[in-house]
Parts: C-alpha cells; sequence; structure tokens
C-alpha cells in the first residue's frame, strides 16, 4: 500500500494531453453574451465534454463549446451552452454564488499556478447569476471571496451563452508561466447530467484541479502592472433596545481597505476601521449539543487565501478561527501579507488590533503560516498564532489571559489522481498556568475510488492545551483521545431511475486520559443515489456519553445531570432530497429513538421551496425536536422555523427577507437586506433588523443599517 500512495504522489498529470490554446485579440471584445467579435470566428473551439455524473465512460449528451481570448488588461471566455430540449431552463434565481446543485450553469476552475492545489473559479447559471470563488486544498471553492469582473448571459430556445472578462488584477498568478490548469464544467438539470471538458472520475467534484487539462499561452500571461485597489466604505446605523430605557442611537463610521499587489501572486490587504456589521444574518440552529456551534467567517478582509490561515488543523481543532477576532469590540486597524513567493512557497502573515472595552483589554494579534509544496500536489504547513493584551493589569484585566500562543505544523497528503488524501498535525500552546500536556496531535488517511471509501482520523488533546484565537469546542473534555473510522461501497446499476446505493459504516469514540471511555457513536446508513439527483438514505445509531461536567439535555437553563452520570440510547432516522430540476423542490428527515436519562427524543425537519424562475426563491425550513424526559424536565418542545423570500430582480439588484423562530431563544428575528451592486464589487447595502418576543411580538430591538462602498483601481 505504501509503495502505491508514493508512486500516485510522483506521477504525471492525469490530464496533461487536454490541451487549450490561447492566443491575443487584436480588437476590443464587449462583454454582452453576443459572439459578434472577429477574434471568435478564429479561436480555438474546446467541445466534445465527457460526462462525469451519473456515468463516466462517455462523452456528454449535452453539447458545449468554450473560446477564449486575452489583451493586455482582461482573460476572456465565451460559452455556448446547447440545451437538450428547446427553452428548456432550471434556476433557482440571479442570486449571486448560486447553490451549483440547484442550477443549470457552467463553470470554469483555473489553476494559475501549476500546483494542482489552488486557483480560482468563475461562471454563471443559466439566468446569468455570477459565480466567483477562490480553490484551496486541491478541490475546495471559498464564495466569500469577491473581486472585479465582467459578465454577461443571453438566452433563446437553442442555447446560453455566457461571456465574462477576468481582469488580470483580480486573480493571482505565477510569473513567467506559458501553461495553467484549467478545466470547464457543465451541470446541465433538464437530463440531470454533470460533464467535464478534461475528464473527471464520478466519486470527484469536477472542481478537482488533480484532473485540470492545460491552458497553453503563446506567450507568458502579461503582468498586471500597478494593482492598488482602495475600498472605502460609508455606513449609518439606527438602533434601539427597547428592554432599555431611552430612544434610538445614531452612529456614523467611514473607513476602508486597500489591497496592493506586490506581485502577481502575492497580495497586501490593509484596513482601518473596518465595518464589520453583518448584512446577512446567520442561520440560526437549535442546539441541543454539549459544546459550542460553528459558524462560518463572511467578513472580507479575512478571505482572500483563507485557507492558509482557516484551513490549517481540522475542523474540530483549529488554532486559528477569525471570528475570534473583533468579537463585540471594535477593530482599529488590520494588515495580511498572502500568496505565493514561488512555484513551492506560500506565505500568510496578519496582524489585527483591537480596542479595549470595559474591563476587556485592547488585544494584538499575529498569524504567521508557510506553506511548502512538496511531491506533485502535497503540502507542509507550519503556523504560529500570537494573541497579547495591550496594557494589561491584573488589576483592571484578571478574568482575561495576558497572552495566548500556539504553534504547530501539519502535513497534508494530496495525491496526483486524488484518491490517497490525509493530514497529519501538531500543535503546542503557550498560555500564563497551563504548562505540561499542552499540545495537540491528529491525523486522517482516506482512499476513494469509484465505489470504495476508507477514511480514519484520530486526535489526542492534552489537559492544557488552549487555543483562545482558535476553534477546538471538544476541549472542555480537559484531555481526551478520538478515533473515527469509516467504510463506504456504491453498487453501481443499470436502471432507469437508480444510479448507485450502498451502506456506509462510522464510528466516533473519546477515552479520557485515564483511557476510560466516554462517548461512542457507532453510525450505519445505506444510501440512495438517483439519476434526477434525488438522495436519499436511511439510518441507524448507538450512543454511549460519560458526563464530563453537568449538563442540561434540554440546553434551557433547566436542572443539570451530574458529572460522571453515563447514558445510552439507540435512534433510527431518514433524510431524502429530491430533484433540483422541479420548482418546487423538498427535503425531508426524521430521528426517532432514545435521548438522556433514559428518555425519548423525536425530530422532523423539512425545507421547501419553490421558484419563480429567475427572479423570485422561496423557502421555508423548519426543525421541530419533541424530547421527553423524567422530571424535572418532562416534555420539552422546541420549534425552528425560518420562511425566506429572495427576489432577484436583476443580477446585481437583490432583496431578501428572512424571518427566523427560534423557541429555544426566545427569539423572532427579522432581517430584510437590499443589496445593489451598482458596479463590479462594488454595494449599496440597506439592512433592516428586529428582534421580537415569541408570545407577543413586542420588539425587544431594532437596527437599520446604509452601508455603501466602491471598489476603485488606483
Amino acid at each position: 500500500m505504501i509503495l502505491g500512495i508514493s508512486g500516485s504522489l510522483l506521477a504525471q498529470k492525469p490530464n496533461q494531453k487536454y490541451q487549450y490554446r490561447i492566443y491575443p485579440t487584436q480588437s476590443e471584445v464587449k462583454i454582452d453574451g453576443v459572439a459578434d467579435e472577429a477574434v471568435w470566428q478564429d479561436a480555438q473551439v474546446a467541445t466534445d465534454f465527457f460526462m462525469v455524473q451519473p456515468i463516466d465512460t462517455s462523452f456528454a449528451r449535452t453539447r458545449t463549446e468554450v473560446q477564449m481570448t486575452y489583451d493586455q488588461q482582461n482573460i476572456y471566455i465565451l460559452v455556448k451552452n446547447f440545451k437538450p430540449v428547446p427553452g428548456s431552463l432550471v434556476v433557482e434565481s440571479l442570486r449571486r454564488d448560486f447553490s451549483f446543485n440547484n442550477n443549470d450553469n457552467f463553470l470554469l476552475f483555473m489553476d494559475t499556478f501549476g500546483d494542482r492545489t489552488n486557483g480560482f473559479s468563475f461562471g454563471s447559471n443559466a439566468a446569468g447569476a455570477p459565480w466567483d470563488g477562490q480553490q484551496y486544498d486541491g478541490a475546495s471553492v471559498n464564495l466569500s471571496w469577491d473581486n472585479r469582473w465582467f459578465t454577461a448571459v443571453k438566452n433563446d430556445d437553442e442555447k446560453w451563452v455566457w461571456e465574462a472578462a477576468i481582469p488580470f488584477k483580480s486573480i493571482r498568478y505565477k510569473p513567467g508561466i506559458t501553461e495553467w490548469g484549467i478545466n470547464f464544467s457543465r451541470l446541465e438539470l433538464t437530463v440531470a447530467e454533470k460533464s467535464a471538458w478534461a475528464p473527471v472520475p464520478r466519486q470527484f467534484p469536477t472542481a478537482s484541479l488533480a484532473y485540470t487539462g492545460v491552458l497553453v499561452w503563446d506567450q507568458p500571461p502579461p503582468k498586471p502592472g500597478a494593482n492598488v485597489s482602495v475600498i472605502p466604505y460609508a455606513a449609518a446605523r439606527l438602533t434601539r433596545d427597547f428592554r432599555k430605557e431611552g430612544g434610538y442611537n445614531r452612529s456614523y463610521d467611514v473607513g476602508g481597505d486597500v489591497k496592493i499587489g506586490i506581485t502577481p501572486s502575492l497580495n497586501l490587504d490593509l484596513t482601518v476601521n473596518p465595518d464589520f456589521s453583518q448584512v446577512d444574518v446567520d442561520v440560526q440552529q437549535t442546539n441541543l449539543d454539549r459544546f459550542e456551534l460553528f459558524f462560518p467567517e463572511r467578513r472580507q478582509f479575512f478571505l482572500e487565501n483563507a485557507d492558509l490561515f482557516a484551513n490549517f488543523g481540522y475542523a474540530s481543532i483549529r488554532p486559528f478561527f477569525s471570528r475570534r477576532i473583533g468579537l463585540g469590540v471594535p477593530i482599529l486597524y488590520g494588515a495580511r501579507l498572502s500568496g505565493k513567493l514561488n512555484q513551492n512557497w506560500r506565505v500568510g502573515v496578519l496582524n489585527v488590533q483591537t480596542a479595549a472595552q470595559d474591563s476587556l483589554p485592547g488585544n494584538n494579534f499575529s498569524v504567521v503560516a508557510v506553506q511548502r509544496q512538496v511531491f506533485a500536489r502535497s503540502n507542509v504547513r507550519l503556523m504560529m498564532v500570537n494573541k497579547d493584551a495591550i496594557r494589561y493589569t491584573p488589576e483592571a484585566n484578571g478574568a482575561f489571559s495576558r497572552y495566548n500562543r500556539n504553534i504547530g505544523g501539519e502535513f497534508n497528503l494530496l495525491s496526483v489522481n486524488n484518491r490517497w488524501l490525509g493530514k497529519a498535525m501538531i500543535l503546542k500552546s503557550f498560555s500564563p498556568n497551563r504548562k505540561g500536556d499542552d499540545f495537540a496531535q491528529a491525523a486522517d488517511l482516506s482512499y476513494d475510488n469509484t465505489n470504495l471509501s476508507v477514511q480514519w482520523q484520530h486526535e489526542y488533546v492534552g489537559s492544557n492545551y488552549n487555543a483562545e484565537v482558535g476553534y477546538v469546542p471538544n476541549a472542555i473534555r480537559n484531555g481526551y483521545f478520538k478515533i473515527n473510522p469509516g467504510v463506504k461501497y456504491l453498487f453501481f446499476v443499470k436502471s432507469n431511475s437508480l444510479i448507485s446505493h450502498g451502506p456506509r459504516l462510522q464510528t466516533t469514540l473519546f477515552w479520557n486520559k485515564k483511557l476510560e471511555l466516554t462517548d461512542n457513536e457507532t453510525f450505519i446508513s445505506y444510501n440512495l443515489n438517483f439519476k434526477s439527483r434525488a438522495t436519499a438514505f436511511v439510518w441507524a445509531a448507538t450512543n454511549y456519553v460519560r458526563l464530563l461536567r453537568p449538563f442540561d439535555p434540554t440546553n434551557s437553563g433547566r436542572e443539570q445531570l451530574a458529572t460522571g452520570t453515563e447514558h445510552r440510547w439507540k435512534s433510527t432516522g431518514f433524510e431524502f432530497n429530491s430533484s433540483p430540476k422541479r420548482t418546487f423542490t423538498y427535503s425531508l428527515s426524521g430521528r426517532f429513538g432514545g435521548y438522556y436519562q433514559n428518555g425519548e427524543r423525536t425530530n422532523f425537519s423539512t425545507t421547501l421551496g419553490y421558484r419563480f424562475q429567475p427572479y423570485v426563491a422561496l423557502t421555508l425550513s423548519s426543525n421541530y425536536n419533541n424530547i421527553q424526559l423524567p422530571a424535572p424536565w418532562n416534555r420539552v418542545e422546541y420549534w425552528l422555523i425560518g420562511p425566506r423570500v429572495d427576489v432577484t430582480f436583476r443580477n446585481n439588484l437583490f432583496l431578501t427577507t428572512f424571518l427566523q423562530y427560534n423557541n429555544q431563544a426566545d427569539n423572532v428575528n427579522l432581517n430584510t437586506r437590499l443589496q445593489w451592486r451598482y458596479k463590479p464589487a462594488s454595494d449599496l447595502f440597506i439592512v433592516y433588523t428586529d428582534n421580537y418576543l415569541p408570545e407577543n411580538f413586542h420588539v425587544k430591538t431594532r437596527a437599520l443599517v446604509i452601508k455603501f462602498t466602491y471598489w476603485w483601481n488606483v
């Protein structure tokens, strides 16, 4: 097996023979979705796409034609997506960065560094909603990344045409090379077909940079020249807390960011008095867990090359989690340097200063991350995270830590054909009065082929390991060992409705420092994948928990179960997700079985959607929990209901209204947001937010925010 992994680390790129040759244009290209420029008569045509799903052994049934050219400022792409059924169209709305699986779409994936690990993605759905993201870890796309580019779509009964201009200043690339990795992906929901220009095995996403073909330049791409962007903002807020005496509070802020291209592949971000007010509300969750919930980062300053900082470690062991910075306190200023130094080296350096507030001291946050590529696609990373309190005094700030530091390294395994993936990581923390057993170690390895997926993961977190700027929810266990093995198998069948089916088995076990079992969940499911792209599975699980600290099983502030008590239960459930090609879509899930203290828990979740293509999308999400426990808890019911209306007047003008009723949090939240993207990457937001008491709908808090941003290329 070791020889097999070693060979796959060093093998040649699988799709090297698929090459697209790009040449410059001497005339202006107008981005209007109409192929009437002379350059499109001569540019090479990439066609004969390969089917990826439902099967990956034939050419696609839908015809796609791609052409590209460039000038000194932009890369241009023109795509003709011919329709399998005249007039067919499946889209949710004109909302930016749409859900891939729910829209007819075309996407471009570019490996601009030639490392088959990092790159950029651009695209559109069939109605003209744009998509852009930064690629990392070989196949993942960070859609929170946003930049300045131009796009247009034209539709008729025969085809939809996408045309775009991507400025060289908006992407990062290695200067001087004449070959980039590239692939084109098409999803056509009318016939439930996903296809790609360079073939991709069906168990992998078409975003996989391991399977890109080659974009061959006739000469090295032009350097972007002076690349400085100034992004100022102005915001006005009107807020009121109706639970307190007084009227409305008014506040005004100005500030902004500066982006400086040090080289075509290295970027410096600066920010002064950044506005990190949320213009998009977090989706609430019913919390029946003993541990902290995770919410993703959305703030623009932290997003470029975010994987260098945020992806070190695991989902449950992150030494750096940027949402810890500026949590309830203002950020005064910050700087980030990130990107490629050369073919093999990436670097990320971050420094942010927050203000003092009440008894909380001002804190300085610094992060240094270095990545070195090894073999064909794998890499080694080193990271240092430092948090220092400024002008700290024990008398005034004794409730807070004077400093916290983390240092660590990891090896990330990505094989050439993407079948072997893995990671090995070690971290050590430094904190006052927390010494000894202050490190964490974890590793995983997975293998995927068409039918079989096998994975192993383990963790150890010391009792004194401390990541105050990170996310380690299980650290409250005060030191633990964990293993998490799993296996999945798919049978592919010849059927009019079914593509594949098969079982999955996974178990998770935790031990304390005395090697006593504290948690175990063993989960088995049977999965069904339909040709319509609907999915379903049924499952059964067994659970064991020995509580490490007092815990209220309803998370409602009631009586707590005692430390050391043991709880066992069994449960079963199901989930079904309908085909996305219909205007009415739905997903259903249920959970039935035991719970803490020999209790019972029943859960139903539904998401219903209806779209009036392409302008209006209606969604209703609901989550119901019925918990039956002995006294003093007795019966507890939780409802989380979230209707949402997305109106997309154009692909640059959006109105979203989102209502969330959460009786566990005793809150009803209303959020209405109007966004006008009047120029690429420049926005006007008007956001209205109310929070109500559920029993009588009396207003608790109210806010109106108007925010203006402008992207100016110097």
